[in-house]
């Protein structure tokens, strides 16, 4: 599509559709439909969410597309592209696996010197909170199609907080709609990831 800004799909591939489409499915189902994040509605609207996927079988590739996506978004310009989510199903798929790297993600936040303009937010398809069990639905918040890391820019989370008189009223509403949802509410909205993507065992 000539209107669509080219960071927005900048080197995806055909073999890249299953993971984007189950991804963007997900956001608009639950996401954006649940409410469970107020702030992502306009940029899903809009078109301003880059649905990015990375090859990488191994922590270090994905490192290198982080970092590479990470200066992307900074170097964009807000208005055509908000905000990243950088899907990686080949890598991470071990839930504990992946929290251990987040704090990798934050250190290349760090030495890229984008800390105070971007942060790297979580999803996976196995997310537990701690003090939590894992069928307990309320971890179904954070629970993506695929391992995916959320690139956001500080200033769109700082106005969005500061549009609220409470942002923690957001996890206990969201807690909340997902009790009263329930396990089976939640598998009827049919964001989980598909059973044949390309490359999954």
């Amino acid at each position: 599509m000539s209107d669509v800004p080219s960071l927005i799909t900048a080197g995806l591939t055909p073999e890249d559709v299953p993971y984007v489409e189950a991804t963007r499915r997900w956001v608009e189902r639950a996401v954006v439909g649940l409410n469970l994040c107020p702030f992502a509605r306009a940029p899903f609207i809009q078109g301003r969410i880059r649905y990015a996927v990375s090859h990488a079988r191994d922590t270090d590739a994905l490192l290198d597309d982080l970092a590479g996506e990470l200066q992307s978004l900074a170097a964009a310009d807000a208005a055509e592209c908000e905000t990243t989510l950088l899907i990686h199903p080949h890598v991470l798929g071990d839930f504990l696996d992946y929290n251990d790297f987040l704090d990798v993600a934050d250190a290349a936040v760090e030495t890229l010197k984008l800390d105070g303009v971007l942060q790297v937010a979580s999803f996976h398809p196995h997310y537990q909170f701690a003090d939590t069990a894992p069928d307990d639905v309320e971890n179904a918040t954070n629970r993506s199609p695929f391992p995916t890391l959320h690139l956001l820019r500080e200033a769109s989370v700082e106005r969005a907080a500061e549009a609220m008189s409470d942002p923690d009223e957001i996890y206990r509403r969201n807690i909340d709609t997902l009790r009263k949802l329930g396990p089976d509410g939640w598998k009827a909205l049919g964001t989980a990831a598909p059973e044949k993507a390309p490359g999954q065992p």
